[in-house]
C-alpha cells in the first residue's frame, strides 16, 4: 500500500491506493478525520463502434448507512435509489472532473465513490473530488489533471476551510471550489446576501491556493504508482471534406445562425445540413458522420466569430442584453400563490403551496434524522424543447436544477417562529431556451408574494456565458440554449438588490481566471438588478394577506408540563379537538401549539378549548365550578378541566352548615372564589366569599 499525506485545517489529509479494488484501473481511499471514502474508476479498453460526439462518463456517490453506525430505515433495510444528497454530490463531482479529460477520448467512463467512514468533518463531497481525481491520475484513463477542492464557509467576511456540521451552522455563505494547479473549474455555493462581490473572489482565491497544495500531493502519488496513460487520438476529418461542407453551406448557415426564433433557426440548419448530406453522401463511401461534425464545426465558429469580431449574438443582441421579460402573477385560482415568468424563449410557471409541519420532509441521512420545511421541485418535460421523450422520475439535472434554484430562494424566508408553515414550490418549465433554472428563481419569487409569504426582498437570477478565442473573451448575460452549447462558460448567479443568494460555474475550458469571474459577477448584478425591476412592476413585495384557500396558523404557547393534558392518554384528547373543530394541531416538545385551519372560526374553538385545558387556578378569582365529590368535611369542586379545590364545610355558608349535602349535591355547579393556593399547588376555595363578590356587584 502507497500513501500521502497533507496537513489541512488541523487535520491530515490521507490518500492512499493499493489495498482496495485492485482490479480497477484506479483506485483510492481518503482519509481525513473519521471521514474515509473510496473512489474507483474504470473505463473499457476501447472506444464504442462507430464513435460518439460525446464523452460518455458517469459518476456515482454513495452513501453507505453502516459508515455512521445506522441501519437504513423502512421496510427494505438496505440502501435503495440515491438520495437526493446522493445524486448532487454525484453531479459536483462530475462537474468538476469532466472538463479534464482530453477531447477525443470517447471510452465509456465510470467513477464511483463510496463513503465507508462518515465523520462530523462534513466533507465526504470534498474527498470524493480528491479521491476521483486521484484514482483517475494514476490510472492509465487519459487526464489532464489532478483537481483539487475544497469547501470554504464565509462568517462576517472571514474564511473558514472545510467547516465542519457545527460550523456550518455558523456560516453566512458556503462554496464549493474545484480545479486544476492552474485555474479554477467549478463553483457552487449559497447562503445569506453578500453585498460585495470582492469577498466571493477573495473566497475562490482563498480556496485555489489549498487546491494547489492538494493538487501538488496527488501529484506525489502518481510520480509512485501511477500507470502510463493511454494514448488518444482524435477523429481527423480531412481539409477536403471539411471544405465541400464548407463550400455548401457555409453563406447558408450564416443567414440560419442569426435567425433570433430558436425552432426556425434550428429548421433552418437542418434543411442546410440535410442538403449537404444528400450532395456529399454517395452509396460507395457513407460518410455521415464526418459530414456532421464538419457542419457542427462551421457552425460553432461562425456563432462564436461573430460574437468575439462583431459583439453580435445569434439573436441580434449585444453581449450585455437581456432579452425581453414578462411576467403574470395568480394565474392559479386554488393554488396558494402562482406565477409565470418568461424571459425570450423560456416561460416557467410556478406554483407555491403551504402546509403545516404535517408536511415537512422527513430524511434519514448519515447526519441523522432531520425535517426540511422549505421544497423547490423543477420540472423539464420533453414538450418544452419541442421533443418527445417518455416521462420518467426526475433525473440528476432535473434534481440539481431545483437544488439551485431552492438554495437561491431559502436566504430570504422568514424564520419559522415568525411564519411556522412547510413551503413548497414546484417549477414547471414550459418553454425552454436556455436558463431555465434561473427562470424558476424568478417565477418562484413572484409565487411566493402572490402567496402572502412575507419574504425579506424579492429574489431574480441570471445565467452568464463566455466565448474565449486566444486573448479575446467576451462575457455574454442571459445566455440562450445555443450559446451554452457552443460556449465555454456556464455561470449563474441569484440574489436580492442587496447581494448574492447563490451561484454556480461551470467550465467546458481548463478553467477561469479571477479576471473573468470578476468581469462576469459585475455583469451578472446589472442584469440581476434590471430582472428584479421587470418583475416589481407585476409585483412588488408579498401581499398582505394569505391566499383564500392556505391555511391560517395560529400559534398559542403553553407550559411544556401541561402538553400531556393536551395531548391525552393515547392521544385522545387532541384528536376529540381535532374531529370537534376540523383542525390540524401540532404541538413541539417545548409547549409551542400551532394550529392550522382554512377556516379561522374553526381554529379560535381549538385555541379556546386548549386554554380552557391548560388554564390555571388565578388567586382571589371566581369561578363557576361543578361538585365532583362530597366529603364528611366539605366538596371536592372542579373550577378549570381537571383542576379541583377543596370547599371546605366552614366555606359553605355564613350560617353554620351541619351537612354538606344540605347544601350542594355532586353534579351541581356553584360559585367559589379561590383564596389560597399552596406551595405544592393545592386549592381552597370559598362559596361565601364567591357570593359576597356577587352582592357586592349587584349593589354597584
Amino acid at each position: 500500500m502507497t500513501k500521502v499525506e497533507l496537513g489541512l485545517n488541523g487535520k491530515t489529509l490521507v490518500i492512499e491506493t493499493g489495498l482496495f479494488a485492485k482490479q480497477a484501473d484506479g483506485a483510492t481511499v481518503v482519509r481525513c478525520g473519521d471521514t474515509v471514502i473510496l473512489a474507483t474508476s474504470v473505463a473499457k479498453k476501447e472506444s464504442p463502434e462507430g464513435g460518439l460526439d460525446f464523452f460518455p462518463l458517469t459518476i456515482d456517490y454513495q452513501e453507505k448507512a453502516y459508515s455512521a453506525g445506522k441501519i437504513p430505515g423502512g421496510y427494505f433495510k438496505r440502501e435503495g435509489r440515491p438520495t437526493e444528497k446522493e445524486v448532487l454530490t454525484s453531479r459536483l463531482i462530475d462537474r468538476a472532473l469532466r472538463p479534464i479529460f482530453p477531447k477525443g477520448f470517447f471510452s465509456e467512463t465510470q467513477g464511483i465513490v463510496s463513503v465507508l467512514s462518515y465523520g462530523d468533518e462534513n466533507i465526504a463531497d470534498i474527498l470524493g473530488i480528491i479521491g476521483m481525481s486521484a484514482a483517475i491520475s494514476i490510472s492509465s484513463i487519459p487526464f489532464n489533471g489532478p483537481v483539487g477542492a475544497v469547501k470554504i464557509g464565509i462568517i462576517d467576511g472571514s474564511f473558514i476551510l472545510n467547516p465542519n456540521l457545527k460550523e456550518i451552522e455558523e456560516c453566512d455563505f458556503t462554496l464549493v471550489v474545484a480545479g486544476t494547479e492552474h485555474a479554477v473549474v467549478m463553483v457552487e455555493g449559497g447562503g445569506l446576501e453578500i453585498s460585495d462581490e470582492a469577498v466571493i473572489l477573495n473566497a475562490i482565491d482563498t480556496a485555489h491556493k489549498e487546491i494547489k497544495r492538494i493538487i501538488e500531493v496527488q501529484k506525489e502519488l502518481v510520480s509512485i504508482v501511477g500507470k502510463p496513460k493511454r494514448i488518444v487520438t482524435p477523429p481527423v476529418i480531412s481539409e477536403e471534406l471539411i471544405n465541400s461542407v464548407s463550400e455548401l453551406s457555409l453563406e447558408r448557415i450564416k443567414e440560419a445562425v442569426t435567425i433570433p426564433d430558436k425552432l426556425k433557426r434550428q429548421d433552418a440548419l437542418n434543411l442546410i445540413l440535410k442538403d449537404v448530406l444528400t450532395k456529399l453522401n454517395t452509396d460507395e463511401k457513407n460518410i455521415s458522420k464526418d459530414i456532421i461534425t464538419a457542419f457542427s464545426k462551421i457552425e460553432k465558429n461562425l456563432v462564436r466569430n461573430m460574437i468575439l469580431d462583431k459583439n453580435v449574438r445569434a439573436d441580434g443582441r449585444r453581449p450585455d442584453e437581456i432579452r425581453n421579460i414578462a411576467a403574470q402573477v395568480g394565474i392559479l385560482p386554488r393554488t396558494h400563490g402562482s406565477a409565470l415568468f418568461v424571459r425570450g424563449e423560456t416561460q416557467c410557471l410556478a406554483a407555491v403551496t403551504l402546509g403545516t409541519a404535517e408536511d415537512e420532509q422527513r430524511i434519514d441521512s448519515l447526519e441523522g434524522e432531520l425535517t426540511k420545511a422549505f421544497m423547490l421541485h423543477y420540472n423539464f418535460p420533453p414538450f418544452s424543447v419541442g421533443e418527445v421523450k417518455p416521462l420518467r422520475s426526475p433525473g440528476r439535472r432535473e434534481i440539481g436544477h431545483g437544488m439551485l434554484a431552492e438554495r437561491a430562494i431559502k436566504a430570504v424566508l422568514p424564520q419559522k417562529s415568525e411564519f411556522p408553515y412547510t413551503i413548497r414550490i414546484v417549477s414547471d418549465i414550459l418553454e425552454s431556451n436556455g436558463s431555465s433554472s434561473m427562470a424558476t428563481v424568478c417565477s418562484g419569487s413572484l409565487a411566493l408574494m402572490d402567496a402572502g409569504v412575507p419574504i425579506k426582498a424579492p429574489v431574480a437570477g441570471i445565467a452568464m456565458g463566455l466565448i474565449t478565442e486566444g486573448e479575446k473573451t467576451v462575457v455574454l448575460t442571459d445566455i440562450l440554449g445555443l450559446e451554452d452549447h457552443l460556449g465555454d462558460m456556464d455561470f449563474k448567479v441569484t440574489g436580492t438588490e442587496f447581494g448574492i443568494t447563490a451561484f454556480q460555474m461551470d467550465v467546458k475550458t481548463s478553467g477561469v481566471s479571477r479576471q473573468v469571474m470578476e468581469k462576469a459577477l459585475q455583469q451578472a448584478k446589472e442584469g440581476r438588478l434590471y430582472i428584479l425591476r421587470k418583475m416589481s412592476e407585476t409585483l412588488a413585495g408579498p401581499r398582505d394577506n394569505l391566499a383564500t384557500h392556505a391555511p391560517r396558523i395560529f400559534t398559542m404557547q403553553i407550559k411544556p408540563d401541561k402538553i400531556r393534558e393536551v395531548i391525552g392518554s393515547g392521544g385522545k384528547v387532541i384528536r376529540g379537538i381535532v374531529e370537534q373543530t376540523g383542525v390540524k394541531i401540532d404541538i413541539d416538545d417545548t409547549g409551542l401549539i400551532n394550529i392550522a385551519s382554512v377556516d379561522e372560526t374553526s381554529a379560535h374553538k381549538a385555541m379556546d378549548i386548549i386554554r380552557g385545558i391548560v388554564a390555571e387556578a388565578e388567586l382571589n378569582k371566581v369561578y363557576l365550578g361543578k361538585v365532583k365529590r362530597i366529603v364528611d368535611f366539605g366538596a371536592f369542586v372542579e373550577i378549570l378541566p381537571g383542576t379541583e379545590g377543596l370547599l371546605h364545610i366552614s366555606q359553605i355558608s355564613d350560617k353554620r352548615v351541619a351537612n354538606v349535602k344540605d347544601e350542594m349535591q355532586e353534579g351541581d355547579e356553584i360559585l367559589v372564589k379561590v383564596i389560597e393556593i399552596d406551595k405544592i399547588g393545592r386549592i381552597r376555595l370559598s362559596r361565601k366569599e364567591a357570593m359576597k363578590e356577587k352582592v357586592s356587584a349587584k349593589a354597584e
